[in-house]
């Protein structure tokens, strides 16, 4: 049996997974899978964490998504060895940030946003730079007891990035938000909890994150997903705009077959079962 702890040959290590979907009922769990690297992100990794999504997206029968790492950390953040981002010598020296940017972390970042199943972040180590991010973007997070947020980026001279700039004052207000940012400090799982910024603690992290996902896949998907845009927008709108809102999704909620077993359920006091539809 080959060593875990060696680097496999390049051909060998082109042809393994950087993301590794499996199905746990109606969760879907992602995995991170570049241990080695500590889950940093590549060009490639973002276009199989897309595939992925797409094909959970594509899945009626997977309801909620999980995103975890391999090894010993959740994910560090961009690969800075990698070709879009590696500083050279000659007159493509300095790389663009804002271009690997645009083209693969905002999609990412984004398409996690919108997917149509809630989504849970097992943080099962370390989470630097973007994969902080990666870890906010979710809509639960959980952490391991020895998992920290690093706010790495002006440790070599860049800003947050990859929603982090966003996330963080909303989650931790602006005092906070900054001087983590500023330093770069780490910020431990238990404080995390503590401040707001993640859900939960919990020994097993991905085995609590898999719990919480299966109990949301139980509930009205729908619903929770228009849970999750009214509250992410809401502070970019006025009270009387929000409830307008409020008042439209309702209604839109209202034609859901969800709905109708809902108060059905409870007209007739038995268990509720949702199909998300």
């Amino acid at each position: 049996m080959a060593d875990p702890h060696t680097t496999p040959p390049a051909d060998t290590a082109a042809s393994v997974p950087t993301v590794v979907l499996a199905h746990h009922g109606a969760v879907a769990l992602l995995t991170l899978n570049r241990p080695d690297a500590l889950n940093s992100l590549t060009q490639q990794m973002h276009r199989e964490l897309w595939a992925a999504m797409g094909e959970a997206e594509a899945n009626p029968a997977i309801r909620a998504l999980v995103i975890t790492g391999a090894g010993r950390a959740f994910c560090a953040g961009a690969d800075l060895t990698g070709s879009d981002l590696a500083i050279t010598s000659g007159p493509l020296g300095r790389p663009d940030p804002g271009v690997t940017i645009d083209n693969n972390f905002n999609p990412t970042t984004r398409k996690l946003q919108n997917l149509r199943m809630p989504t849970v972040a097992a943080v099962n180590g370390v989470a630097a730079g973007a994969g902080v991010s990666l870890a906010l973007a979710c809509d639960v997070t959980i952490a391991a007891p020895g998992a920290r947020f690093i706010q790495a980026f002006s440790k070599i001279g860049l800003i947050p990035d990859a929603g982090s700039s966003w996330f963080l004052p909303q989650r931790l207000g602006l005092a906070r938000a900054m001087a983590l940012a500023m330093t770069g400090d780490p910020l431990g799982a238990q404080q995390a909890k503590d401040w707001g910024l993640i859900w939960d603690v919990a020994e097993d992290s991905v085995a609590a994150a898999l719990a919480y996902a299966q109990r949301l896949a139980d509930m009205p998907t729908r619903a929770l997903v228009a849970t999750r845009h009214l509250l992410r927008d809401g502070t970019q709108r006025s009270l009387n705009q929000q409830l307008d809102v409020e008042r439209d999704t309702q209604s839109a909620m209202g034609k859901t077959n969800d709905y109708v077993e809902g108060v059905t359920a409870f007209r007739e006091k038995r268990p509720v079962k949702f199909t998300g539809t």
